[in-house]
Formats: structure tokens, C-alpha cells, sequence
């Protein structure tokens, strides 16, 4: 079956090129590509439900940084422009 799709002119290159070193087709080692990619265990498709939090991620570092001030919202300087219509241009 043909298929007609865009990528990139610089990937084209790259396999281009790459087919050539390999002594084969670029369609041939496009349809590879596609096998392993299809034959991957992460080939399933990730739905945002199965990412981790970024609190999951950031875990083992909680905590490390003291900024030396309990809580940002109890101190007016922190909390001057909140809520404002007005933009900072910090």
C-alpha cells in the first residue's frame, strides 16, 4: 500500500542518508521503523490518567530548599499584586 506522508526535509535527509549507509531502501527502513515502534512494549497509547503527578515526580525533593519564610501568603510584600488587575512587568 502507498501512503503519503510529511516529515520534516531535514529527517528526509537523515534516513535518506541513513537507507544509504545501510545499503537499503528508505522505504524499507521507514516500514522497520514503524515495526519497532508498533512492536514496542511502549507502543500503547499514554493517556494523561497514566502520567504521574508532577507532586509524584517532585517527591524526593520536597522540602530541600528553606526559603526561610514559613508561608509566601502570610507576607504582604509576596502578596501586593495577587488578585489585581494590573500586570507586573518583573
Amino acid at each position: 500500500m502507498k501512503a503519503t506522508v510529511e516529515i520534516s526535509d531535514n529527517l528526509f535527509r537523515r534516513a535518506k542518508a541513513e537507507a544509504a549507509l545501510r545499503g537499503r531502501k528508505f522505504k524499507d527502513l521507514v516500514e522497520e521503523g514503524l515495526l519497532r515502534v508498533l512492536e514496542s512494549p511502549e507502543a500503547t497509547i499514554t493517556t494523561p490518567c497514566d502520567l504521574p503527578t508532577l507532586h509524584a515526580l517532585m517527591k524526593q525533593t520536597c522540602g530541600m530548599v528553606d526559603s526561610g519564610i514559613d508561608d509566601l501568603a502570610t507576607n504582604p510584600d509576596h502578596m501586593r499584586e495577587f488578585g489585581s488587575a494590573q500586570t507586573s512587568d518583573r
